[in-house]
């Protein structure tokens, strides 16, 4: 006769609780930070370059998942276009330049992106903080209506980091609201999507964009940041390129040298130090919360650095702006404690156009509208993916193996330098990248974007409401 064993009720309970919490804990969705530099090179950033002083982003790299092979977009606008809706930007005629402050127009108010993508999976708290870059002409292109339920920040690109001026205007903004802050921009952004972590609800998924304006131009950096990097006050300071000190006077007077150190590369590596301390505070808010658990952050550059404003991407070729790989292929890493194995690198194939397809399934989204892009969750997790294509954008096509730019094959995994065409020795693998070529190609439609009449200014303080009064 079998004994009966007795289990007391406390154990049943206590067994019943763990397996509730362990239930709870897998369907609970992640909170999602991503975190974009503007401007920021292969080469620039510690875990790549020692010379760069980037403590938290060498940490970071070290704990999480570095994507060695993840593209973008080779300037601003169209990354941000690509990620927030999962689609080429050439889709929509936006792929080859900026939305600059005269512009008329943005990304078309037709298409969601991820905010309003996470709205439908319960994401009641979307944030954006810093550079938005998608339109700032009418009402109807701000953040606010695109999904996000706060913003932080500025609507152009290339302000001035100290005075937040941007074509002789203010352009700083809470919501629809124009605000004057004293600081540096970047430095702002980083402690005001810090604070909003820390006062986000345990209860409640959220979703924070941080969208820094370093270390892209113009070229200044906090003094603490220039002395880390070597500054000496005592000697001569290069002339720094471009004119953007012109287009950003305050009442009349050129404030750009404000910032600005002995030479342009160490200016600019003072910068991306200041982009890696603001970082730092978004990960100690994490840490702080207890929440790294439940809570994926996939930083990210925009595109490949500027050689014109100091920055590098060696060993690649090419720079911002270009299709070759120091345009296109980004500093990229990802990490989710606990969910993805930390200190590896990731070698598939990905991109910016993944990021929507991704985290909306992880987020539990439903419905989604079909994207140019997949979800690559295994292929972060180190599996192998499926064999594709990414557009690049003009004459631009990569597969895993293989790259097609400017008429020229590129077996980038011999030769991710871009060294030596091999088209006439892969006869077959050329006229594939053709092909797939041709077919991105038929997405291209015409740019859109019109221009403000001759003599245009911005209103006072960037306020948006003045601008769609005035249509």
């Amino acid at each position: 006769m079998k004994k009966t064993i007795k289990v007391p009720q406390q154990l049943l309970l206590l067994v019943a609780l763990l397996a509730a919490l362990n239930t709870f804990a897998q369907n609970k969705k992640p909170n999602i930070i991503i975190v974009i530099a503007d401007d920021l090179g292969w080469n620039d950033v510690g875990f790549h370059n020692p010379e760069m002083i980037t403590p938290n982003l060498d940490k970071f790299a070290a704990r999480g998942v570095e994507l060695q092979r993840f593209y973008v977009a080779p300037i601003c606008s169209p990354t941000r276009i690509g990620l927030l809706t999962g689609k080429y930007p050439d889709r929509f005629g936006l792929r080859e330049q900026v939305i600059r402050p005269h512009h008329v127009g943005g990304l078309p108010t037709a298409e969601k992106t991820l905010a309003d993508v996470l709205a439908t999976a319960g994401y009641k708290h979307r944030a954006i903080f810093g550079k938005w870059h998608l339109g700032q002409s009418d009402k109807k292109y701000h953040p606010l209506n695109r999904g996000f339920t706060s913003f932080y920040g500025h609507y152009t690109g290339s302000i001035d980091y100290f005075t937040h001026y941007r074509y002789g205007a203010h352009d700083w903004h809470r919501n629809f609201t124009p605000v004057t802050e004293t600081g540096y921009s970047v430095e702002l952004v980083g402690k005001e999507a810090a604070k909003f972590i820390r006062e986000s609800s345990a209860a409640e998924p959220f979703f924070a964009y941080v969208a820094f304006n370093g270390p892209h131009s113009p070229m200044q950096a906090r003094q603490q940041d220039l002395l880390k990097n070597g500054y000496d006050a005592s000697k001569p300071h290069d002339k720094m390129p471009g004119d953007e000190g012109e287009k950003n006077k305050v009442n009349g007077e050129n404030k750009i040298q404000e910032g600005q150190g002995n030479t342009l590369r160490q200016t600019y590596a003072a910068m991306v130090t200041g982009v890696d301390d603001a970082f730092g505070e978004i990960l100690k808010a994490v840490e702080a919360k207890g929440i790294a658990d439940n809570t994926i952050i996939w930083f990210l550059s925009d595109n490949g650095g500027s050689t014109t404003f100091g920055g590098s991407n060696l060993p690649l070729k090419g720079m911002k702006g270009s299709e070759w790989e120091g345009g296109v292929r980004a500093v990229s890493v990802v990490y989710w404690q606990g969910q993805l194995q930390g200190g590896k690198k990731a070698t598939e194939l990905m991109g910016y156009v993944d990021i929507l397809p991704t985290l909306s399934k992880l987020a539990g989204a439903k419905n989604i509208t079909a994207t140019d892009g997949t979800d690559v969750l295994n292929g972060l997790k180190g599996k192998k993916l499926p064999e594709r294509y990414l557009f690049l954008g003009k004459q631009g096509v990569v597969s895993q193996r293989w790259k097609l730019n400017a008429g020229q094959l590129f077996d980038l995994s011999k030769d991710p330098s871009e060294t030596t065409d091999v088209a006439k020795a892969f006869p077959q693998e050329y006229s594939k990248m053709k092909n797939a070529l041709a077919g991105f190609q038929k997405l291209v439609i015409p740019n859109p974007l019109i221009s403000q009449p001759k003599g245009w200014q911005p209103p006072v303080n960037w306020d948006i409401n003045q601008i769609s009064s005035q249509k």
